[in-house]
């Protein structure tokens, strides 16, 4: 498998720190200086495109389960679960309640990158969070994941538990931030100063994001995280191949049946910068559900695959 390496130029100082940025894409090899950040990425060729052949035997053709609700506007009416599976139960104030109300674009939506154009491979996805993108080719798939949980944080106005990490290692925490401290680079050491006044805006938010998401990456976003056993899985938690390239994907739904057996949904954001959109299943184009009965060393997604010993709960939320 073949990746490509992210990379960012806005900050020539760390030009050896940004080496070791998200990369995102899987199945082709790309000589990353001629990359444009409008290009187009080309459809995988592990996403399944066409139907089974029809049968010849004269049977009734059994009716297609429909795993979606086009007029669901969340996560939760949007998707319809599976026969005999129920929802995992979160508290009304949880992180899991906050992606299954999270607002979804109209349904049928294409995925937009950073600059307005369509991604190149529309087969990937069924679904499109209604999530802000930062401008430049900045908000990837480590990127992605950071921003719905600082979006949770910041709307219980926990700021002291948005504390992600640069590639570096240092902790750039907004409760700093929000007080008008921002960072100082000089190489490989980052320290903070005073920059600004003290601010919790929306707009400072983002400023915020936009710093993190220069100097964070699936490195730091892995040594946030704690591996974890499949039959644990729940919302937040990610599948991650940390480094250069590397790649993630995040839980955001789950369910599970009377066996204890568990399905869910993924999603990602990749490169260059998109929407964080909702993964089909490429075993079953027409149900987009992962079942952990059917997973054993690996987890095929539509661009990217991953090793089950990759599934990861971040430590934000104790």
């Amino acid at each position: 498998m073949n990746n490509k390496l992210k990379y960012h130029l806005y900050f020539p100082a760390l030009a050896a720190l940004l080496l070791s940025t998200t990369a995102c894409t899987k199945g082709r090899n790309y000589n990353e200086n001629t990359l444009e950040t409008s290009t187009n990425l080309p459809a995988s060729t592990s996403v399944i495109t066409t139907e089974p052949e029809a049968s010849m035997k004269e049977s009734p053709i059994p009716t297609k389960v429909s795993y979606v609700n086009p007029s669901g506007t969340t996560l939760e009416t949007r998707f319809q679960l599976p026969e005999g599976y129920t929802r995992l139960s979160y508290s009304k104030d949880s992180f899991g309640e906050f992606v299954r109300k999270y607002p979804l674009c109209e349904d049928g939506s294409e995925v937009l990158l950073y600059n307005g154009s369509k991604k190149g491979n529309q087969n990937a996805h069924i679904a499109i969070f209604d999530m802000d993108l930062v401008n430049d080719d900045l908000q990837q798939c480590a990127d992605s994941v950071i921003r719905m949980y600082a979006e949770y944080f910041y709307k219980k106005k926990q700021y002291e538990l948005m504390q992600f990490h640069f590639v570096n290692g240092f902790s750039c925490d907004f409760s700093k931030w929000s007080q008008g401290m921002r960072v100082n680079i000089d190489g490989n050491s980052t320290t903070w100063y005073q920059g600004a006044a003290s601010d919790d805006s929306n707009k400072t938010l983002e400023s915020y994001l936009r710093t993190v998401f220069c100097y964070a990456s699936t490195l730091s976003l892995e040594e946030e995280s704690k591996s974890i056993q499949l039959k644990d899985i729940q919302i937040g938690d990610i599948f991650i191949h940390g480094g250069s390239p590397g790649h993630v994907v995040m839980v955001v739904d789950v369910c599970k049946n009377k066996q204890k057996e568990k399905a869910f949904l993924l999603a990602q954001g990749y490169m260059p910068a998109q929407q964080f959109h909702i993964l089909q299943n490429p075993q079953h184009t027409d149900d987009p559900w992962y079942y952990t009965k059917d997973l054993s060393n690996a987890l095929d997604t539509p661009e990217y695959d991953f090793t089950m010993d990759e599934l990861k709960r971040p430590t934000y939320i104790k």
